[in-house]
């Protein structure tokens, strides 16, 4: 019998840090414009961590079904929990634990239907596309990195900022936009070591689309326009100035883009891996810290 562990695994804990920094950054971005409200900031939060746990476990219950994560390499970073190949939990039990917890953030999505209206309805229905189709249609269509950027980055900022009452902020959209790039690579660069596992197993992601070396640039291109566009908020005036610290941590990306500048037919080295995850929890932090700030001293 499955026990914590095992569901911990199929859920990937250590990646569920991301919610938090994605509903950070939506509810400063919000409060920056004036409007916040805690019990909607934690409902938002409990939602988000629902559906990451559930495309995460549906992401496992499908891989091992095509046999994909019968082939993969594991790194700390990409290849899956190594759960369901290990015995740790049956395919059925991972297929059940994966749309209870769909259900969970749809319900939390339901409670707030009557709180802000029919603006949350779009929302609702991409995130539950992104959730529910990601591994068996997304992935296989080229657009999985997209859906990844949408489903949880730009999205859950986006959505965060939405739920306060019911209005849009350009400063969330702002914060949303990095949010996208970054979650787009932090799926996009944890694909290159599974390459060959993916191609057996029929999916279709830009690092097998484009081939290695033009979609390592397209990575370098993302990469770097993350903090251009915080940069970019910030005189556009839809950002205040402090949030010019989220752009700190793209000095981070120097490993990832050493590897994406050399010979990339190599294997991504684990620091690189490692400094994409912390660039991006890192970002989202501090862009939430830095409308903090300047909700503080306006």
């Amino acid at each position: 019998m499955a026990g914590l562990k095992h569901f911990a695994g199929v859920a990937r804990t250590p990646f569920l840090l991301l919610p938090p920094t994605l509903v950070a950054s939506g509810a400063a971005a919000a409060a920056w414009d004036g409007h916040f409200s805690w019990l909607h900031t934690l409902a938002a939060l409990l939602g988000l961590v629902a559906l990451h746990m559930a495309v995460n476990t549906l992401n496992e219950w499908s891989d091992m079904r095509t046999g994909i994560d019968l082939e993969t390499e594991r790194t700390p970073f990409s290849g899956g929990s190594g759960t369901l190949p290990g015995g740790g939990m049956s395919s059925r039990t991972a297929l059940v634990f994966g749309l209870a917890c769909a259900a969970v953030g749809l319900a939390v999505g339901l409670w707030f239907m009557p709180r802000i209206g029919v603006a949350l309805v779009p929302l609702m229905v991409l995130g539950g596309v992104c959730v529910l189709a990601y591994t068996d249609v997304l992935a296989r269509l080229g657009v999985g990195e997209v859906a990844a950027g949408f489903g949880l980055g730009a999205g859950p900022v986006v959505g965060t900022a939405l739920v306060q009452d019911g209005s849009w902020s350009r400063a969330a959209v702002a914060a949303g936009v990095p949010a996208f790039f970054m979650t787009f690579n932090l799926l996009f660069l944890n694909e290159f070591p599974d390459e060959q596992a993916d191609r057996h197993g029929g999916r279709r992601n830009l690092v097998i689309l484009l081939g290695r070396r033009r979609a390592a640039l397209v990575y370098a291109a993302a990469a770097i326009a993350t903090p251009l566009s915080i940069a970019a908020a910030v005189v556009a005036g839809w950002l205040p100035a402090p949030a010019l610290i989220g752009a700190l941590p793209s000095l981070l990306l120097f490993r990832p883009l050493q590897w994406a500048a050399g010979d990339t037919e190599q294997p991504v080295p684990i620091p690189a891996l490692a400094a994409n995850v912390v660039w991006n929890l890192a970002t989202n932090a501090l862009l939430a810290v830095g409308l903090v700030i300047a909700i503080l001293i306006r």
